[in-house]
């Protein structure tokens, strides 16, 4: 039986100073699992303002199994994820981090695993039982821990680390997703997507290693900053469990309005018989304690609004669910191995380095 091909996806933007070396890395220990898998090396130098772009060229030109893509402006990671995957041939994929941030011992656990558990995604994690970081700044070891546990909250499966980019991937089932985000979402959205199919994901415990060792302490400048990492993170909850951002607080608020509107009714049942009638007892009420009218009545409408657009969140949320699951699943009755093989590049001159396999 042939060995399975696997395409290692690495995007690169302004690596100079450490892509040639890396990628080097990275070949050196894919030489070491060609007893079990074959191989092809896929770099994609996402608009580059420095020498990326010329360096991945120049290595390429050297290996016929590495391949060279080239954005001329930069799309984002995303986008760069999208255009490798339209171009790899693998059975497997594993997109990797250039700046080895993860060994590459880490890509042969990944495809071990996704061989032999059958999963279509694998995904590699130092927040699980077993995984570990390593000087990594405390800022954003927080906050990176913080979002995966909200996302983790929000999704199903109980995972710890969804907004990761080191994983595998079943290459026949990633290519059925039809992805969209051009920047780092595309992380929670392929999660996301796979979840709708009910497909299997699993996570192995990894080593986030900060130290840089393989590359002598030099480390890119990370392009994702902290904000708006933050920013997708809240928002790829949100599309996990609208409800969560709606319905729960719109209880919360509820509670408040029954509470502050209970005491309202409590001073009117209070003044009643010295009123003599309804109307006079809520005006006597209302005249000793305003506030438990006023706050009760403003938090039922907040209330009832977030209650509103949380029930028609998780509306929408479920027709999207369907309408994806029914149009995945049309599509791959329809899909020939023509149609799952990656599409050849239009313009090899432009886009590709003289060392593609």
């Amino acid at each position: 039986m042939q060995k399975p091909l696997a395409s290692i996806i690495v995007p690169a933007f302004n690596e100079a100073a450490i892509i040639t070396e890396n990628l080097g890395a990275i070949c050196a220990y894919l030489e070491t699992i060609e007893d079990r898998y074959r191989w092809e090396l896929i770099v994609v130098n996402d608009g580059s303002t420095d020498e990326t772009g010329m360096l991945i060229i120049e290595f390429a030109a050297t290996r016929p199994n590495v391949v060279a893509l080239h954005h001329a402006i930069n799309f984002q990671l995303g986008q760069a994820l999208r255009y490798a995957f339209h171009n790899a041939a693998g059975d497997y994929f594993v997109t990797f981090d250039a700046d080895l941030s993860y060994s590459p011992d880490h890509i042969g656990q990944l495809l071990d695993e996704i061989t032999e558990s059958q999963a279509k995604v694998v995904i590699a994690s130092p927040y699980m039982t077993g995984g570990r970081t390593s000087k990594v700044p405390l800022l954003r070891r927080v906050l990176s821990h913080g979002a995966n546990r909200i996302l983790s909250a929000t999704a199903k499966g109980k995972l710890t680390t969804i907004t990761g980019m080191v994983r595998a991937y079943d290459a026949p089932f990633l290519r059925s997703l039809n992805l969209k985000t051009v920047d780092a979402e595309i992380n929670p959205e392929i999660i996301y997507k796979a979840q709708i199919l009910r497909a299997h994901i699993v996570e192995i415990p990894a080593h986030l290693d900060w130290t840089f060792k393989q590359t002598g302490g030099k480390r890119r400048k990370s392009a994702v900053k902290i904000s708006r990492s933050m920013a997708s993170s809240t928002f790829s909850a949100f599309l996990f469990r609208p409800f969560m951002f709606f319905i729960v607080p719109g209880l919360v608020v509820l509670v408040l309005a029954l509470y502050s509107l209970g005491w309202a009714a409590y001073h009117v049942g209070s003044a009643w018989p010295d009123a003599g009638n309804f109307s006079d007892a809520v005006a006597v009420a209302y005249a000793d304690r305003p506030h438990s009218f006023i706050i009760g009545g403003i938090a039922f409408i907040v209330a009832f609004q977030f209650l509103s657009l949380g029930f028609i969140a998780v509306q929408n949320k479920r027709y999207f669910e369907e309408l994806f699951h029914l149009g995945t699943s049309i599509s791959r009755q329809h899909q020939t191995p023509d149609v799952l093989a990656p599409a050849a590049d239009p313009d090899p001159a432009l886009h590709r380095g003289t060392g593609d396999g």
